[in-house]
């Protein structure tokens, strides 16, 4: 699994705003059409205005590879070319193992990743 997650910067609050709504339907798209995609999500973040806060869930290196091959790729860079972005930071990572936050009866868990 690899996640990639990111922070974009924008001039000011109505920049963001814009980009976040002329890209939501691209951000569907790659959702429903994009092979080992689980998750694409360009959200603005709540505690700063300014900001969009990406994260992307993929399968494996290939499905991730392919994205940037695909025709929602490339949209996606026309629409936030457009959108007066500032700033870009993101960052891909090799998830080998997952678990669970909670229990299964939704309590805390106080260590996880324990064989």
């Amino acid at each position: 699994m690899i996640i990639v997650v990111a922070a974009l910067e924008f001039e000011n609050e109505a920049d963001r705003n814009h980009a976040v709504e002329i890209t939501k339907d691209v951000q569907m798209a790659t959702r429903v059409e994009e092979a080992g995609c689980r998750d694409y999500c360009f959200a603005p973040d709540p505690s700063v205005p300014t900001r969009i806060q990406v994260y992307e869930l993929w399968e494996d290196s290939d499905s991730l590879a392919a994205h940037f091959k695909h025709a929602n790729y490339d949209k996606m860079v026309e629409l936030l070319g457009s959108a007066n972005i500032k700033e870009s930071i993101n960052q891909a990572y090799l998830v080998e193992r997952g678990e669970p936050v909670y229990g299964p009866n939704g309590e805390r868990k106080t260590a996880f990743f324990q064989d």
